[in-house]
């Protein structure tokens, strides 16, 4: 199996009745492109290292905007050239202000679509490459009903890679290292609904070397419809890899 959810009962009508469905908001939060992927800065030049934050960024924005499930889409950014591609797909967008930080970031945003009607948030940073619609539907489900929590872990059970929370304030953002358990626990303080939502797909998020040699590895063997992370490049900067 590619994923375990920690149910799953895929039959509920209440997929097929959008009268009952929760009004779902997603977050895209992106940093600078300019400042992205530092970790990669031993095996990725600068521009290459933007040019692979673009193209996860891209890919992220229109999968989510092509889900008909979520009642919007909204990006966080301080990087105008984000935000301006984030229009180009008609999304939303926030200017972040003050100190860069990611969990504050994710709270404007929130209070934001919060006052757009949304009954839940959806939070997807943009360097998870091989999410594909049928994860993010399956995330949807599990958090179908009101005080509940999906988080998806990243591959070592460390980090979050994305996190549904219903209703929008149930829990603080917690983004960062160690934030699996941090989400687990302030949700089950919250007297939450908790579901882990564990895929092989989106345990990959490329923040390190090891990260990038996943990701050839993967590409490599298997079909994965996910935007060319490669194929835009610098002129002075030669192959990516």
């Amino acid at each position: 199996m590619d994923h375990t959810v920690s149910k799953s009962l895929i039959n509920d009508s209440i997929v097929d009745d959008p009268t009952k469905r929760l009004k779902i908001w997603a977050i895209i939060p992106v940093k600078p492109f300019n400042r992205a992927k530092s970790r990669l800065a031993k095996v990725l030049s600068p521009e290459q290292r933007e040019s692979l934050a673009i193209h996860m960024f891209r890919h992220s924005v229109q999968l989510l905007a092509g889900i008909r499930r979520f009642a919007g889409v909204i990006v966080v950014s301080r990087d105008t050239k984000a935000l301006a591609i984030a229009r180009d797909y008609g999304v939303n967008t926030v200017q972040e202000s003050g100190a860069p930080e990611l969990n504050a970031a994710l709270l404007r945003a929130s209070q934001v679509v919060n006052g757009l009607g949304a009954e839940g948030v959806f939070v997807m940073p943009a360097d998870v490459p091989f999410v594909t619609t049928d994860d993010i539907e399956q995330i949807l489900y599990l958090g179908r009903y009101n005080q509940s929590v999906v988080i998806v872990p990243d591959r070592i059970k460390d980090g979050t890679n994305s996190l549904l929370v219903t209703p929008p304030g149930l829990i603080p953002f917690a983004f960062g290292v160690g934030s699996f358990e941090r989400h687990m626990l302030l949700a089950k303080t919250a007297q939450a609904t908790v579901h882990v939502y564990e895929s092989s797909r989106m345990a990959l998020d490329i923040d390190t070397p090891p990260d990038l040699d996943k990701y050839k590895e993967l590409t490599s063997t298997r079909e994965i419809p996910v935007a060319d992370l490669w194929e835009a490049q610098s002129a002075e900067s030669g192959p990516l890899l």
